[in-house]
């Protein structure tokens, strides 16, 4: 029997529509951290169709979550 499928941080930066290279996530997330208060969902640095996707991504518990946990994780490094 199949599981959910597992995302990589790359396959979601594409999602996005977003530059999906590892030097190109690894500068997105260096120049755009978080405050320890700002949910990830609600950040600013997300255009409306991101950030609709992150919502419901992350309600649904969908295959999504565990990356876009990951995500979140890197961009609250003082978290």
């Amino acid at each position: 029997m199949l599981g959910e499928p597992e995302y990589s941080m790359n396959e979601l930066f594409a999602q996005l529509g977003l530059d999906s290279s590892d030097e190109a996530i690894d500068n997105f997330i260096a120049a755009n951290q978080l405050d320890s208060e700002e949910k990830l969902t609600e950040a600013s640095i997300w255009t409306d169709n991101q950030r609709m996707f992150l919502q419901e991504e992350w309600q649904k518990d969908a295959a999504w979550v565990e990356t876009i946990d990951e995500l979140n994780v890197r961009l609250h490094p003082d978290a």
